[in-house]
């Protein structure tokens, strides 16, 4: 079975699902290029206010497919050079995208499935879940920005002992390191990602694609640079139409309607 990347709407909500199952939804090239793809369509869809990543049946994903590994070990290096480039395309374009990227995590979150997970804005992960860095287990070094988001979002040594020892962690842990957002029972990762992105959508998207673009870049910006980006921002948000709208809301104790 091929693997594919499956898209459908919930509300206003885009949720994709990686198909895979039989290889615990390993990914793929053709994976990333779909993914690309959606964001790229959602960007300038105004009815998508949010995206979710989801992994069809048990598992999230298993990261990359070894038997595909094992083949492009008989090509010329470009070959497998292409694929990692078509996944970093993919994890650029989610951290780049102006709309939240959740991930609802259940079963098995590995290698560069662990990497696309910590690539997305939020994550809630069932309690069975399972989070490792598995790539010094078969000889191989991290892809998908792995080693930029655990070096960024935790304690360095906690970082490399998943990374050099290929450790697994569980989701209580990283919810305590501030890695993911929630952990909820097995089988309602999805059902609770959705209500979370639910709570994203009705508030305002330029607001919210002014936050992301901010926290994206405060920790390579200088404070006066920082400062000087909140400011176009914060002033560019007040006279947007859903500044009136929010804060009329607020003071007529009703619910706001942003557009």
């Amino acid at each position: 079975m091929t693997a594919t990347l499956k898209s459908h709407s919930h509300g206003q909500t885009l949720v994709l699902t990686i198909s895979n199952p039989e290889h615990r939804n390993a990914l793929g090239p053709e994976i990333y290029a779909a993914g690309v793809e959606a964001l790229n369509v959602a960007e300038g869809n105004g009815d998508i206010r949010s995206v979710l990543i989801t992994g069809e049946g048990a598992h999230f994903c298993a990261g990359g497919n070894l038997q595909r590994l094992m083949a492009n070990r008989r090509q010329p290096p470009e070959v497998q050079a292409q694929s990692v480039e078509g996944l970093h395309n993919w994890i650029e374009t989610i951290r780049a995208f102006s709309k939240p990227v959740l991930a609802a995590v259940e079963g098995s979150c590995a290698g560069a499935g662990f990497s696309l997970a910590l690539a997305c804005d939020l994550i809630v992960a069932a309690n069975n879940s399972v989070f490792v860095m598995a790539y010094s287990n078969i000889a191989l070094s991290p892809d998908g920005g792995g080693t930029w988001s655990l070096m960024r979002s935790m304690p360095r040594a906690t970082a490399m002992q998943l990374l050099l020892a290929g450790d697994r962690i569980d989701p209580q842990r990283l919810q305590a390191l501030g890695v993911i957002n929630s952990v909820c029972p097995q089988g309602e990762a999805l059902g609770e990602a959705l209500a979370l992105a639910e709570r994203l959508n009705a508030r305002a998207p330029n607001a919210l694609a002014s936050i992301k673009e901010l926290a994206n870049d405060a920790t390579t910006t200088a404070l006066h640079a920082q400062l000087a980006a909140e400011r176009d921002h914060f002033v560019r948000n007040l006279h947007h139409p859903n500044a009136g709208e929010g804060i009329a809301a607020f003071l007529e104790k009703r619910p706001a309607q942003y557009r």
